[in-house]
């Protein structure tokens, strides 16, 4: 009930429940819509806590799990993606993961003031989720590494780090969350998505 009763979001919605059946979603919208606290933030939230809600139809990971978030830069990263999930800088846990799940003090990313590099996160199983923050200015290469059972991407990826991503979670089965407006247009990231409009930009070039 209430003003942002979940009735009113049918796009939401419909992004969560699509997680059972898909490893790979887009939440491709508009500013100013919820992408980033309202889908993306909040389902990483729950995935890490494993604290989901009753209505949850999702996908639902019955153990801890590791996972990175991503923005298009160390500074963006930091100001939304890091702040949505955490807090507001100086107010750990004022995000959408509580502050009494969150295990000790995240790590400092070097270079960048006020960004997190790992954060512990308690899991209702009793266990311990990672979350792991990176962006795409840092390039293909600062994606490799260990699998991965869920990976937020903030904004439009490059095509090689979104590959790059992919590679991380082929051996956990793990879930792909993009949430960005499509300011580069019919991109190649974008047409994976919108494949019906592929063969107009073919015509057009």
């Amino acid at each position: 009930s209430g003003p942002f009763r979940r009735e009113l979001y049918p796009k939401h919605m419909q992004f969560f429940a699509l997680g059972v059946a898909h490893q790979e979603r887009c939440f491709m919208a508009a500013n100013r819509v919820g992408k980033t606290w309202g889908a993306g933030g909040y389902e990483t939230a729950l995935h890490l806590t494993g604290d989901y809600p009753d209505w949850w139809e999702g996908h639902r990971f019955d153990r801890p799990i590791d996972a990175w978030a991503a923005g298009d830069t160390s500074e963006t990263t930091r100001d939304i993606v890091q702040k949505a999930l955490m807090g507001s800088l100086g107010e750990l846990g004022s995000g959408l993961i509580p502050g009494e799940a969150i295990i000790g003090e995240p790590s400092k990313r070097m270079g960048v003031a006020g960004a997190m590099d790992t954060a512990q996160v308690r899991h209702k199983s009793g266990g311990t989720s990672s979350v792991g923050f990176k962006s795409f200015d840092q390039g293909r290469r600062k994606f490799q590494g260990t699998e991965k059972h869920l990976i937020w991407l903030d904004e439009e990826p490059p095509r090689d780090v979104y590959d790059e991503c992919l590679v991380r979670l082929m051996t956990t089965d793990g879930l792909m969350l993009l949430t960005f407006t499509p300011l580069l247009g019919l991109s190649e990231v974008a047409l994976m998505f919108l494949p019906e409009l592929a063969p107009a930009v073919m015509e057009a070039a």
